[in-house]
């Protein structure tokens, strides 16, 4: 039996403010052209953009690797079971290797793959990268899980009672929230109650720290806030910068929410002013979904293809790697 179609419905997340905020086109493409290109009967472009959006760069790659591995071993602490550290890195990198064939013969085309991973931008626009640049992406990981293991958390995290755990990395079918009669998707890496009996919520990093991480945090304290019902200026909130080596908490407070909240409703008021019919979550014409000014973001965005930016994009890849030869 046909099972009934899906809808597009508007949505909020961290993530679709900052495509709406890098690039329009790239926003559109997304959020909207590529909607049923998993359908078997989909149009050719649809299923081309719907394709490229699943599409990974080696960075984020590289974190998601990390995340899935330490949501497996704080599930596994949690179940009771013993973790060891080397079947871990070695699992890891025999991931990646898996994955790094896959995408190389760029056989998310036409295969399925594992969920969490499609394939890589720089595979599909063949960039040329050197050996070390993806030896380096491993020691990303492999420096990230080190540093993990000999922190505070598996300590902390193999003490806690079976009430005290709240949830691990989720996903998207549980960890969302209302907002202004909006879904909000927000789901921390980690989320348990102290020893204090105040709910905390962890979010692991494997790049440097920048601007927009308190914000994303400050989601997970409403999410965490409204399913369990703590007090929202109950919650505590960390940001683990993993391959630094370091710890930031990000204060919690009504002052902070407020300014969430007023982040929060400029940026849905933004994207509806993008809709044709809000209702039924319907867009404007492509016209209204304007290129980037700069060609910065289309030189990783997986959609520099179909949105014709493909040869600027890497010649502007190619002056830049020259310029820093230059200056090297």
């Amino acid at each position: 039996m046909r099972r009934p179609p899906l809808h597009n419905d508007f949505s909020w997340s961290k993530s679709r403010h900052e495509k709406f905020s890098e690039c329009l086109r790239s926003y559109y493409f997304y959020y909207y052209r590529s909607w049923g290109g998993w359908e078997s009967d989909a149009p050719k472009d649809v299923r081309e953009l719907y394709v490229l959006k699943k599409l990974a760069n080696r960075f984020s790659w590289a974190g998601s690797v990390v995340h899935e591995s330490i949501k497996d071993v704080l599930l596994d602490w949690r179940a009771g079971r013993v973790v060891d550290p080397a079947v871990v890195e070695a699992r890891a990198r025999k991931l990646m290797q898996d994955d790094y064939r896959h995408s190389r013969g760029k056989a998310y085309w036409t295969q399925k793959y594992r969920k969490q991973f499609t394939g890589l931008v720089e595979h599909e626009y063949a960039e040329a990268l050197p050996d070390e640049a993806w030896k380096q992406n491993w020691e990303t990981v492999r420096v990230a899980l080190a540093w993990f293991f000999n922190s505070r958390w598996p300590l902390l995290a193999k003490s806690l009672k079976p009430e005290q755990w709240l949830e691990v990395d989720a996903g998207f079918d549980f960890a969302h929230f209302t907002l202004g009669g909006l879904k909000v998707f927000a789901i921390p890496d980690f989320a348990f109650v102290d020893q204090d009996g105040a709910p905390v919520v962890v979010d692991w990093k494997t790049g440097k720290s920048r601007d927009g991480y308190d914000e994303q945090v400050l989601g997970y304290a409403l999410y965490v806030s409204q399913r369990y019902r703590f007090p929202v200026e109950k919650v505590r909130a960390s940001l683990v910068y993993l391959n630094e080596g370091k710890e930031q908490d990000v204060q919690v407070d009504l002052g902070a929410m407020d300014s969430f909240h007023r982040h929060f409703e400029t940026s849905v008021a933004k994207m509806r002013a993008l809709l044709k019919d809000p209702v039924t979550n319907t867009p404007l014409d492509a016209d209204a979904f304007p290129r980037s000014e700069t060609l910065s973001p289309c030189m990783r965005c997986v959609f520099r293809r179909p949105c014709g930016r493909e040869a600027e994009a890497l010649a502007e890849q190619q002056a830049r790697a020259a310029q820093s030869q230059q200056v090297a």
